[in-house]
């Protein structure tokens, strides 16, 4: 390995990160107190990331800049409200994965990703996993509620394979965050999609219905097909940070869609007379449950900030 070169983040522990350089794979940790201008963030470094390295006079591989982000995901830090978590940098979309039950995945916390990804330019599909244990009524309603937002909502089983074909077609070619709740089956879809990667994968606990964590640290594996999947751990809630309240409907497209024909133009689409927002919630063309969303990020909650 030459002294200095640059490469992409794959795999990020806190403490080390490991760097694909080429076609080696170094561990790198970061140079002294690097920090990045204008974001406050619990780490300088995330996968995705490329980044320029060199081996310092010990002989370490040294992250030593980070070059500028195209996109990222991001949410407030568990614990430090002004600080913020960033999931992954420079995908090329998003795949949330959730579950309508064992265990169920909150609208809030589905809302609140979509959220972000709209914010920060990242297009995002929903996954329904475990399809062959949820309820078909409730799997169409929610299809119905997200297809007429205009997301592509896929339906996945790993037990009976159902999805996992168009899964991985979508995959192909491009690098992709897969995200969503402990125990919705991010590990277990990504090694059905290509079984030859070494993913753990775990249960649901019997005590409290949630997942267990079986992703500790972030990582980007490399497709057979072409691609690259970055598989994260489970996150409990998505806090958003750094969204305007004035400026949270413009990442809601039906909001945007609707809100034009609003009597006053700083309408917030919570009580004004003449609210083209609300009059579409009434007569069912905006889904209550999103409409629902939109007043608790609103509200914002210190039960989403963790």
């Amino acid at each position: 390995m030459e002294r200095s070169f640059s490469g992409v983040v794959v795999r990020a522990t806190g403490s080390w990160f490991e760097v694909l350089a080429g076609q080696e794979t170094v561990r790198c940790r970061i140079r002294g107190r690097m920090r990045l201008k204008g974001v406050r963030s619990t780490s300088p470094v995330v996968v995705g990331d490329r980044v320029a390295c060199e081996c310092d006079a010990a002989g370490d591989h040294v992250i030593t800049a980070v070059e500028l982000r195209r996109n990222y995901v991001i949410r407030r830090a568990s614990n430090l409200s002004k600080e913020s978590h960033i999931i992954a940098a420079n995908v090329d979309q998003a795949l949330l994965m959730a579950t309508l039950r064992q265990p169920e995945t909150a609208p809030e916390f589905i809302d609140r990703f979509l959220v972000t990804c709209e914010a920060y330019k990242v297009p995002a599909t929903l996954v329904l996993s475990k399809a062959d244990l949820q309820e078909p009524q409730a799997l169409a309603e929610f299809r119905a509620v997200y297809e007429s937002v205009g997301y592509r909502v896929l339906t996945v089983s790993t037990a009976t394979g159902e999805g996992v074909g168009e899964v991985r077609e979508l995959l192909q070619g491009r690098t992709t965050l897969v995200s969503g709740n402990s125990g919705v089956g991010k590990s277990t879809l990504v090694r059905a999609i290509d079984p030859a990667l070494d993913i753990r994968t775990g249960e649901i606990s019997e005590s409290h219905g949630k997942g267990r964590h079986t992703t500790t640290f972030s990582t980007m594996y490399p497709l057979a097909g072409g691609g690259a999947v970055i598989d994260t751990p489970g996150i409990k809630g998505f806090g958003l940070i750094d969204i305007d309240e004035g400026e949270l409907w413009h990442y809601f497209p039906e909001m945007m869609r609707t809100g034009r024909d609003c009597r006053f133009y700083n309408c917030t689409h919570t009580h004004e007379p003449g609210c083209a927002v609300t009059a579409a919630v009434m007569r069912g063309e905006i889904a209550p449950m999103r409409y629902e969303s939109y007043l608790k990020m609103l509200d914002d909650d210190d039960k989403y900030r963790k």
